[in-house]
């Protein structure tokens, strides 16, 4: 369980940022931002990209649903991620002239997760969207159609990211919905693995103090190097002694399922706020776990 303390106390504790600590981070396409920020905070980065996102080969599933979207069989669509967002639009275009898409998108309830599907669609062209709350989760997602858009009887298309997520799918069938899984990307290992296979020894020689998750498929990946460099064991017992900050429930339930604590949440899901609420409280909470 997280340690518990007050902001203000933490504030007293740090007197200006990480102090020089070493910050793991796996953020990838934004790994220079995340690298500024922690130098920013007095944090020496630790940066080890830990995905790539990989465009399906053949965009079947996505050239299947704008058939049935153009034929007026799809109710809904949720989009999920920014990337995917615009990935599905740009398989759809080899196909079909945009301006079709954006015509039926116009007729059907679309569904933003986030921020990031928002922007997607508003450079799409699409203006009529129902945006899902902070923190942006599946429970938040369905919390809002339930409330805003109840989805029985409806054919709802939902555009994947990266892994499926099961719990999604299902929830969306209980309450009565025909799902059409429309999956345009995964992740994959990055193409130079050797700064994940560094980081993952660092952690688990003691050489780490804070490790920063934005995505639960870092925490997958990271656990996965360690695996092949026999170094898994050792990182769990590095663990306890490290603070960890995550960017929202779904990465902190990844985190949880492989045994990482969750020392840090921040109060909104945004990769700046993350690096700058752990940098408050990192002095703080490695005292109390012993290592200050």
């Amino acid at each position: 369980m997280p340690l518990l303390y007050t902001w203000e106390y933490d504030i007293a504790m740090t007197n200006g940022g990480f102090q020089g600590l070493t910050v793991a981070a796996f953020e990838s396409r934004l790994a220079e931002g995340m690298r500024a920020m922690i130098v920013r905070h007095g944090g020496t980065p630790l940066i080890a990209p830990a995905l790539r996102e990989v465009p399906l080969a053949e965009h079947h599933e996505a050239l299947a649903f704008a058939d049935r979207l153009l034929a007026g069989e799809v109710d809904m669509l949720i989009c999920l991620t920014g990337v995917g967002t615009r990935t599905l639009a740009a398989a759809i275009a080899t196909r079909h002239p945009l301006e079709r898409l954006r015509e039926a998108l116009h007729r059907i309830t679309v569904v933003a997760r986030g921020p990031k599907p928002i922007k997607a669609l508003t450079e799409l062209g699409v203006t009529r969207y129902l945006a899902v709350p902070e923190p942006n989760t599946w429970h938040e997602l369905l919390a809002t159609l339930d409330a805003q858009a109840p989805v029985r009887g409806q054919r709802v298309a939902v555009q994947e990211y990266g892994a499926s997520n099961p719990e999604l799918l299902e929830a969306l069938r209980a309450r009565g919905a025909e799902v059409l899984v429309v999956p345009v990307y995964r992740w994959a290992l990055p193409d130079d693995p050797g700064p994940l296979r560094r980081a993952a020894r660092a952690i688990a020689d003691g050489r780490v103090e804070v490790a920063l998750f934005t995505n639960a498929t870092q925490v997958e990946h990271l656990h996965r190097i360690a695996v092949e460099e026999q170094v898994a064991e050792a990182m769990a017992r590095a663990r306890p002694r490290m603070v960890i900050g995550s960017i929202g429930p779904i990465a902190s339930d990844a985190l949880r399922r492989l045994g990482w604590p969750v020392d840090v949440e921040p109060s909104h899901p945004k990769m700046g706020i993350l690096v700058q609420e752990t940098a408050a409280r990192a002095a703080g909470l490695l005292q109390h776990k012993g290592r200050g």
